[in-house]
């Protein structure tokens, strides 16, 4: 099975690699540039045209390559990160032809209603699939939750994940690099984990080479970026694949950049109406802080690259440890 993995990793790879130029050259055709943001920092201003919609592709070749490999829609829960990836894919998608043609996105309340719909299908797919009546809890064991109360909590996660994952994409290559080892460390997770799930791991793997494809055109200075329908769908999809494998409490610490990113956000808005105006950071999301303060921006998507390697081998030991004890 780990040749499996590596072969759809590489075959993700090449199949990216060798799709995104001509992909480019059709986004700069039907005008899917990116609008930069005036209130964003001013270096960002030369950005503004670059590509965006990156994610399509990714989404497409991770979900033909796995039908192509699997022959069809596998049985074994798999509906779901499938379906999820899928759907938050196509918001994602409009919102960034919208952004493109207007300069603006869709709005804040159409974007959460739909994945607020999206997760929820999720979380009830996920429930029905495995009759989830208890999640795993690092160094304590499994810790029985109510099935109505773990569906909020998995959507919750969804919807976290998600918006996480696209408050990060704001850097060439930030975004796409934390994700990588972020699903790196779920194919562990879904390869060692009681029962196995080959399935999961497969598709964690994909998309692990479709990012890496990715980013061989998005490290700085991009020539695409991934765009919503790349940040959303792949965040989305990050927190079902903790949510089939049992290990969502481990998710946070996988995902800590994610998670950096985000808090840096509500604690910035958080004190800014406490106070009437007055800033923690430069300017969040955090990045763009370090970015104000004088760092420059292959430093700070790197240094971000290592807390998310870090955070990930801490999160699989984690899950080692919880199964051991399960043992």
């Amino acid at each position: 099975m780990s040749v499996e993995l590596i072969q759809g990793v590489l075959l993700a790879f090449a199949v990216v690699v060798i799709l995104m130029p001509a992909y480019i050259r059709a986004l700069r055709f039907f005008g899917m540039g990116k609008q930069i943001l005036e209130e964003g920092p001013q270096t960002h201003q030369v950005k503004r045209g670059t590509p965006t919609m990156g994610g399509l592709l990714i989404i497409g070749v991770v979900l033909g390559l796995f039908f192509a490999l699997r022959g069809g829609l596998p049985a074994g829960g798999i509906i779901a990160p499938i379906a999820t990836l899928l759907l938050v894919g196509i918001l994602g998608a409009f919102d960034d032809w919208l952004n493109a043609r207007t300069g603006e996105g869709i709005s804040a309340r159409q974007k959460m209603l739909w994945l607020v719909v999206v997760a929820a299908f999720a979380a009830y797919q996920i429930q029905t699939t495995y009759a989830i009546d208890s999640i795993a809890v690092p160094f304590i064991g499994s810790v029985m939750i109510d099935p109505a109360l773990y569906m909020v909590f998995a959507a919750f996660a969804i919807i976290a994940a998600a918006n996480g994952v696209n408050l990060t994409d704001g850097l060439d290559g930030l975004a796409g690099g934390t994700l990588v080892f972020a699903f790196v460390a779920f194919v562990f997770v879904s390869l060692l984990n009681v029962p196995t799930q080959p399935n999961l791991a497969l598709l964690c793997a994909l998309i692990v080479g479709s990012l890496l494809g990715f980013l061989w055109f998005n490290v700085h200075p991009a020539q695409v970026f991934m765009g919503d329908s790349g940040s959303l769908a792949l965040g989305a999809t990050l927190a079902v694949t903790a949510l089939i494998t049992g290990q969502i409490l481990i998710l946070p610490l996988v995902g800590l950049v994610f998670v950096i990113e985000t808090l840096s956000v509500i604690i910035q808005v958080g004190y800014f109406k406490a106070t009437h105006g007055k800033r923690i950071f430069r300017m969040s999301p955090l990045h763009y802080h370090y970015e104000l303060i004088g760092w420059d921006e292959e430093k700070i998507t790197l240094r971000f690259w290592i807390i998310g390697i870090i955070a990930g081998l801490i999160g699989v030991t984690l899950f080692l440890a919880s199964i051991n004890r399960l043992l």
